[in-house]
């Protein structure tokens, strides 16, 4: 089953996929995240199409101490949004550190700062994915 994964920041939403078998995720673009968020929601749910996505992962941000972090609030208002213009199944999982370590993983590349800046969101939506696809590969169904 693909699973798409986002990333929610104030300016850009980055967007990820998981392969067919739900097992490995790939970046694939961003969304403008400041648009009017009927917009947003609908670039989404057409991304969601594209690619015969079935369930939505959204990234919340925690603290270190596993606590809702101050852009919780917002995400997930982006959340309730988005469940009620689909029946795709749409969950959270948990975003700590994945932007530093998308930089972290970008800069050990050698990526330009520029190339940076423009990718960062949809790998750490990967990343987030990921993180979820790995939680659940032994569930029959994620």
């Amino acid at each position: 089953m693909k699973t798409l994964g986002l990333d929610v920041g104030d300016k850009r939403i980055g967007v990820a996929v998981s392969d067919d078998e739900g097992q490995i995720a790939m970046p694939v673009t961003t969304v403008a995240g400041d648009e009017a968020p009927g917009e947003v929601i609908a670039d989404i749910l057409d991304i969601a199409r594209n690619y015969e996505a079935e369930k939505i992962i959204v990234g919340m941000p925690t603290g270190l101490s596993g606590e809702p972090g101050p852009a919780a609030q917002k995400v997930a208002e982006f959340v309730r949004a988005l469940q009620a213009h689909t029946d795709l199944a749409v969950a959270v999982w948990d975003e700590r550190l994945t932007t530093a370590l998308a930089e972290k993983t970008m800069l050990a590349a050698d990526v330009s700062r520029r190339r940076r800046r423009h990718n960062i969101d949809k790998v750490a939506a990967a990343l987030i994915l990921q993180n979820y696809l790995d939680a659940h590969a032994d569930d029959e169904v994620h």
